[in-house]
């Protein structure tokens, strides 16, 4: 009976929490943390130890993969950086300055593909008859979202046209 008046009190408190924390819109700042380059996964599962075992109000922690060498962290303040990052292995220290969330949307939207196509540019085809082959990209129809390609794996000339969503960008060496 105590055993259950109590866990009715507690959520109790915790509805009243839950209330007071959606009236309450938190200030906070983006702040990039160097980090040794090839080492931003480490150094981010770290923070997040370190923030849950001392409780740091750190919202989020984003390792970008076309930002190498950075961590980004989302606090209300720079004390709270230096609490989480104090000590760390791989880190080298913090960026000077704060970053702007038009800076990070920027980072975090995945460009389309056929913005980033050029032409003479190689791809390698993953759909319809000709999967698995490469090619090199002739023309770019952005109106109509194809792509004429020369197919490199053909014994002569063969020009196609096929929807952007059949090719990706063959892997840089």
């Amino acid at each position: 009976m105590v055993l259950k008046m109590l866990e009715k009190e507690r959520q109790d408190k915790d509805i009243q929490k839950q209330e007071s924390d959606v009236s309450i819109t938190r200030q906070s700042t983006f702040f990039a943390v160097r980090t040794t380059a090839g080492q931003e996964l480490n150094v981010l599962l770290m923070l997040e130890v370190r923030a849950k075992t001392l409780d740091l109000p750190i919202y989020s922690i984003v390792s970008l993969p076309n930002l190498k060498g950075y961590v980004v962290m989302e606090t209300p303040g720079l004390h709270v950086v230096y609490e989480a990052i104090r000590g760390l292995k791989h880190v080298k220290g913090r960026a000077s300055g704060t970053l702007k969330w038009e800076d990070l949307e920027s980072l975090l939207k995945p460009k389309p593909l056929i913005d980033m196509l050029k032409e003479g540019e190689e791809v390698e085809i993953i759909a319809g008859p000709f999967r698995g082959m490469k090619a090199r990209v002739v023309s770019v129809d952005k109106v109509k979202n194809e792509v004429s390609l020369n197919v490199l794996e053909a014994s002569y000339p063969l020009t196609i046209t096929v929807p952007v969503d059949y090719i990706r960008l063959a892997k840089r060496e």
